[in-house]
């Protein structure tokens, strides 16, 4: 088992450590680490985040407009709807999703799917657009 490393006493603006950072729930029903945004770190046009999907859930159906995105699957295996396509994804599989593609994923394996977000701009709220109904707001 790998070590985690301690961490430096004058920690850099651009190191960062997934341990350093909690999950948030995400509009789109996922939890998500933040791992590089510019909000918050060194970095300026592009954002990377780690996503979650729980066992036999699904993420909503959304695009976003002016981002391109790319999924790394880390964990778990799932089914990812881009466009009209079903693609079965599993770790290691990387996929590029671009602007205006409606997407969402589901996690079909017994243990959670993981996966980095890359986006290109960096990921903003107000470029996601939901194609479908909030099921939690019924």
């Amino acid at each position: 088992m790998a070590r985690r490393r301690k961490p430096a006493v004058d920690r850099s603006p651009y190191l960062n450590h997934r341990s350093d950072v909690e999950p948030i729930h995400a509009p789109d029903g996922s939890a998500v680490r933040e791992l590089l945004h510019p909000t918050h770190h060194a970095i300026e046009r592009m954002s990377v985040a780690e996503a979650e999907v729980a066992p036999g859930e699904t993420t909503r159906l959304h695009r976003h407009p002016i981002a391109e995105e790319v999924y790394h699957v880390l964990d778990g295996a799932g089914i990812l709807q881009l466009g009209e396509e079903r693609l079965a994804v599993v770790p290691g599989d990387i996929i590029r999703i671009a602007p205006n593609q409606p997407h969402r994923i589901e996690a079909k394996s017994e243990t959670p799917l993981r996966f980095l977000c890359i986006c290109q701009p960096a990921y903003r709220d107000e470029d996601t657009e939901f194609l479908d109904a909030d099921e939690t707001s019924r």
